[in-house]
């Protein structure tokens, strides 16, 4: 068994020159996650099958030009607002903040120049046995148009052989919003296999999911019941086994981009498993949020490559994306995204591998 560690290198420069990083964090047993600071993104995550054989399972670039090339949210960290504000307008203290719109008539993951476009600077790395790396951004007050200085920190830990934690907090020194996710894109049987994810197994804990419009906005209604409909996941099932059923939401989505609420009061829990048919691979993510996005590629259309040269496709990945629920700045029956000076936001989620038993 190789000792962990941690390892670091140049990935790429930006265009005005500046020096892109990447982290290596090394379990003792093959696990490996490498982060980079452009987007504070999971560029790689290598984790074993049941052969025990290693390979990456988020799907991305090998070169960083890829990332700069265009804007997908592979690996990256989403923010100020994950997901999406209805037009882009929300109020606060009776003020009314307009935001830019990026997606249709709506605001979509922190506008035109989020936190993935961002360079993260290194805040911390730790060696031990447990290997971490500690990253930071400054979003200045007005920033995309949102109220409030935030000071965020992000931290990446290999926290057992073959386990991810995620760590994110912030503070402001004003009112604001603030709702932040992690948007990797997996693939358990790998990155580069070509293989669609319809037949991934897929189990998520929740009983209600929030129904949407065309545009992808919660509709103004309480959260559906997933009984009886193609969003019911939470006996496991293959992702693909309903996802062509005629049922409108599958329609307004496209195939699976909806939030479903979790039953949790900031307590780390078991969200969602993900267990791929001939890897063997299974994937558990534990979250304290309230929300899980299940969003099952459909926009994915083969007009770029990806890691190993292959085109991404619709379906080649699904994303599994804890944060408060959509549009909730105008929605005052939804999970609160407000952070007071003083106050600290957090996030903690946490991506456990292992292979299924036989």
């Amino acid at each position: 068994m190789a000792a962990a560690r941690v390892t670091r290198d140049v990935f790429g420069l930006l265009p005005d020159g500046r020096k892109v990083e990447r982290i290596a964090l090394r379990g003792a047993g093959g696990f490996e996650a490498r982060i980079m600071t452009y987007g504070a993104v999971i560029q790689a995550l290598i984790a074993p099958d049941a052969k025990g054989e290693y390979d990456d399972v988020v799907l991305g670039h090998d070169e960083f030009a890829g990332y700069l090339a265009e804007r997908k949210f592979f690996g990256a960290t989403v923010g100020r607002y994950a997901n999406r504000i209805a037009k882009g307008q929300f109020s606060l203290d009776g003020e009314t903040v307009q935001l830019a719109v990026n997606n249709g008539v709506n605001a979509l993951h922190g506008g035109l120049d989020g936190f993935d476009c961002k360079l993260w600077e290194i805040a911390d790395i730790d060696q031990g046995v447990e290997p971490a790396v500690t990253l930071s951004y400054v979003s200045p007050h007005g920033e995309e148009n949102y109220p409030g200085r935030l000071d965020v920190r992000l931290t990446y830990r290999v926290t057992s052989p073959a386990e991810l934690s995620l760590i994110m907090q912030a503070r402001t020194d004003r009112p604001t919003i603030v709702n932040l996710t992690n948007h990797s894109f997996f693939n358990l049987e790998g990155a580069a296999s070509g293989t669609s994810v319809l037949d991934h197994e897929l189990t998520v804990a929740a009983e209600h999911f929030l129904a949407i419009d065309p545009s992808a906005i919660p509709l103004p209604e309480p959260p559906r019941a997933v009984a009886e409909t193609p969003f019911d996941f939470r006996a496991p099932r293959p992702v693909g086994e309903r996802i062509r059923e005629f049922d409108q939401q599958l329609r307004n989505g496209r195939g699976y981009d909806h939030t479903y609420c979790l039953a949790r009061d900031g307590e780390l829990a078991l969200a969602a498993r993900l267990e791929a048919p001939r890897s063997g691979r299974v994937m558990e993510l534990f979250t304290d949020q309230p929300g899980l996005q299940v969003y099952s590629g459909n926009y994915l259309d083969g007009t770029i490559s990806g890691k190993g040269g292959k085109l991404i496709r619709q379906s080649d990945a699904i994303c599994l994306e804890p944060h408060i629920w959509p549009d909730a700045p105008n929605r005052p029956d939804f999970p609160s995204p407000r952070l007071d000076p003083g106050g600290v936001y957090r996030h903690h989620s946490v991506y456990r591998f292992s292979v299924r038993s036989s």
